[in-house]
């Protein structure tokens, strides 16, 4: 049997590293532990409530209209928007018509749904807590 090339070897080794990186990521989107209800069956364009854990961190969504019933900072003419808490601390979120959602921690990445953007940066922040955003600093 003939040995094989190097060529060869690499490829497998390129290949199990695939198989162990998408292994990896699977099961880090599977370390969610639901605690209130998903939007997984809401469009992107009207997400709804939800209230989660994700690697250790407590992620809360509600939507624009019952958030700015008890704030009136919602810009007028526009929708209210979106509001998401980690750990109790604010992580703005923006919806881009219909190419997704943004937050200021993925700002140049698009998600389906804020909860998506809200455990893409907790795996970000890998473990730091969410500073508070302010404009005019």
């Amino acid at each position: 049997m003939p040995k094989p090339t190097r060529r060869q070897a690499l490829g497998a080794v390129v290949g199990v590293a695939a198989v162990g990186a998408l292994v990896g990521v699977t099961s880090a989107f599977a370390d969610t532990v639901p605690t209130g209800t998903g939007d997984e069956g809401v469009s992107a364009g009207a997400p709804g409530s939800f209230d989660e854990v994700f690697h250790g961190r407590r992620i809360q969504g509600t939507p624009g209209a019952a958030y700015a019933s008890a704030h009136a900072h919602a810009h007028a003419g526009h929708d209210a928007g979106y509001r998401v808490l980690i750990d109790g601390r604010e992580l703005p979120v923006m919806q881009h018509g219909r190419s997704g959602w943004s937050s200021t921690i993925n700002h140049y990445e698009r998600f389906a749904t804020p909860l998506e953007a809200a455990r893409t940066a907790v795996v970000s922040l890998k473990g730091a807590v969410v500073v508070p955003f302010d404009p005019t600093a």
